[in-house]
């Protein structure tokens, strides 16, 4: 696996959370950032933020990823092969703590076009120039969640893994490295965009962002295929593979309190 370094990075949902850790990693890195959400005053806080922090030039390109003119606009950057982006980090989030049945239909299409059209597509336009020039690195950000029986949310991020998986064996001969990062409970403003408590999991899974992006980033380095950061959502996952479905349902409560 190539060590090139990477000077340029695309990240969607850098507002917060995860997305924002990975922006600030890769700035103190020297890594130029092109910062992709809906909002724009926050992008542009953002984006001066890590600009006068470690000295990197930024970017922003305010988009709705539902919208699939908004969509190609990013899509259109990623293939602008005249200004190339080494790094592509799909980590817009979107979470639904309805059941199936309890939430609006578009609002299921939504949380579908983010997390699983949004990503595909756009990983699809960076790969064509990545392959080009013999290098490249595309993160999706997926969920442990992917491999337990979670509804929607569990079926999109299951896509995401197993896509990223194949991409990164079907493309790495080729020079790209693609990776799926596989968060669990992480202290971010996700679940509370949710409305959902700290008390919806246990404590002992809750996992401090600075550390957990610290973790993928290593992994990323290290050319993985599949992160998993921590020692307890590795065994989480090893045991999803041998417990049955049924009986791992019992627990889809958690996070959704």
């Amino acid at each position: 696996m190539s060590q090139q370094q990477i000077t340029s990075a695309l990240i969607t949902g850098p507002s917060a959370g995860i997305g924002l850790e990975i922006a600030r990693q890769l700035a103190a890195r020297g890594t130029d950032l092109v910062l992709v959400a809906r909002n724009e005053v926050r992008l542009k806080e953002v984006a001066d933020e890590l600009s006068a922090a470690h000295g990197v030039s930024t970017e922003v390109i305010a988009a709705d990823l539902t919208d699939r003119e908004s969509l190609a606009a990013v899509e259109a950057r990623l293939a602008d092969g005249s200004r190339p982006i080494d790094l592509l980090v799909n980590n817009a989030g979107f979470g639904l703590k309805g059941k199936f049945l309890d939430n609006d239909l578009e609002a299921e299409q939504a949380h579908l076009d983010v997390l699983v059209v949004a990503p595909m597509r756009l990983t699809h336009a960076a790969l064509g120039p990545m392959v080009e020039r013999g290098f490249g690195k595309i993160v999706n950000v997926s969920s442990v969640a992917g491999y337990l029986p979670r509804g929607t949310y569990s079926a999109a991020k299951a896509y995401v893994t197993k896509f990223s998986e194949w991409a990164h064996n079907e493309y790495g001969p080729q020079g790209v490295h693609v990776m799926a990062l596989c968060p669990g409970f992480v202290r971010t403003e996700f679940h509370e965009r949710m409305d959902v408590g700290r008390d919806s999991a246990p404590d002992f899974l809750w996992l401090d962002v600075e550390e957990f992006v610290t973790a993928a980033m290593a992994d990323l380095d290290a050319g993985k295929a599949i992160s998993i950061p921590t020692l307890r959502y590795k065994a989480i996952v090893t045991g999803a593979k041998y417990v049955p479905s049924g009986l791992l349902q019992r627990f889809q409560s958690f996070g959704r309190r």
